[in-house]
């Protein structure tokens, strides 16, 4: 098979603000395609996109997810980036308080402080959903349950987009977020050897570590396993919600006149505006992606954001509705490696949009969105709208 090539940086301004159309010929041009700025493979679509992330013995994560060498050197050994019993055992320790019946006893906390948010907010009636709403669960009560210290924590949405700046092709971008990076790094050391509350998530780190789970210099890693994804990746996923239901009212009086459809309303979010856009793997052996040969120790980029709006896999996949089946969307990956988090980020934003639904008849924006450039998250600086009781 003759394999296609391309020029395009898919992490430039321009495309980062319009990655769809890019994403799209990638998706045209074949089932593999060679990127020439990034000297790696792209994988675009679909059924290949859920195939590679499926057999994870064949395209390893423990060499790195990221598409820059430093980060992925630096980042060996997390649960992100490891495979195997390493990366089971990990995945297992810092799973335990993201189980479905634990979550269920987190959820009446989270619905509450939603809906006393959604109160003020009404009360307001015009307000910036990203700053003001977004940020509120991810930023305030997630940090809660993990135990981390009020100091430090007005870092934390900078240093976790920082992460996944840094995670991207070395551009200026990442370059820059070198700095928020470390600090994020030398916040989980310090967490790591702190007196943490007892029964948050990180004291059940600190507690494996003690009977020897894990071995104790293992700790801050995994704390940065819970900073940097449980952030960024919620509030893009909530701004992004309120942006298309402020753009297609439409579908809004249809949750209202339906909110059952709460579970399928944000897994459409997700699919249409995935909040990590992609991340590499890399093939331990010869393989071969939708009939393209994949030689051993090649990187190919998996595109979450590509492989959630192909035409193949979805009819009229670029329109926003909620009565779609998307529960097949890749927004949190799939197989040994999806998110663990997912059940909280679903969690969050069921709470969020919830709590709309109760108090909101009406949402429009009431200014120019802007969007936040960062190579692996899609989300808004800033979003202001304005709603009606």
């Amino acid at each position: 098979m003759s394999l296609p090539t391309t020029a395009v940086d898919l992490f430039t301004d321009e495309v980062l603000d319009d990655p769809y159309p890019h994403l799209r010929a990638l998706r045209d041009a074949g089932p593999l395609v060679w990127l020439e700025a990034h000297g790696m493979y792209a994988s675009t679509r679909y059924d290949d996109v859920r195939r590679v992330l499926d057999d994870d013995a064949t395209f390893v994560s423990g060499q790195g997810v990221a598409l820059n060498d430093v980060l992925n050197e630096v980042g060996r050994g997390t649960t992100l980036m490891s495979d195997g019993d390493e990366h089971r055992v990990q995945r297992e320790i810092i799973g335990r308080p993201l189980t479905p019946k634990a979550l269920a006893e987190l959820r009446p906390d989270a619905q509450a402080i939603a809906d006393a948010l959604v109160e003020r907010l009404v009360e307001r009636r015009s307000f910036d959903a990203v700053t003001d709403l977004a940020h509120v669960l991810p930023g305030t009560w997630v940090p809660d349950l993990l135990g981390w210290p009020a100091e430090g924590r007005e870092h934390l949405l900078e240093w976790a987009a920082a992460v996944f700046d840094a995670q991207g092709p070395m551009n200026d971008r990442a370059v820059a977020a070198g700095d928020g990076a470390l600090a994020l790094a030398a916040y989980s050391q310090m967490l790591a050897e702190a007196d943490l509350p007892a029964g948050c998530f990180g004291a059940r780190i600190q507690r494996a570590a003690a009977v020897g789970e894990i071995d104790r210099s293992r700790c801050p890693m995994l704390f940065m396993d819970y900073l940097a994804p449980s952030l960024d990746t919620t509030v893009s996923a909530i701004g992004s919600a309120v942006w298309l239901f402020a753009t297609h009212p439409e579908q809004w009086q249809l949750l209202r006149d339906e909110p059952s459809r709460v579970k399928a309303a944000f897994n459409e979010v997700l699919r249409l505006e995935s909040p990590i856009s992609c991340f590499t793997r890399v093939a331990a052996v010869d393989a071969e992606v939708g009939g393209a040969e994949v030689p051993a120790g090649a990187r190919v980029l998996l595109s979450f954001a590509s492989a959630n709006r192909d035409e193949r896999r979805w009819a009229d996949p670029e329109r926003f509705d909620i009565a779609r089946e998307s529960a097949g969307q890749v927004a949190f990956g799939h197989g040994e490696h999806a998110c663990v988090g997912m059940g909280l980020a679903r969690l969050e934003g069921a709470a969020v949009l919830g709590a709309l639904l109760e108090r909101v008849g009406t949402i429009e924006l009431a200014g120019p969105p802007i969007r936040k450039r960062n190579n692996l998250i899609r989300s808004f600086e800033s979003l202001p709208v304005q709603i009606t009781a």
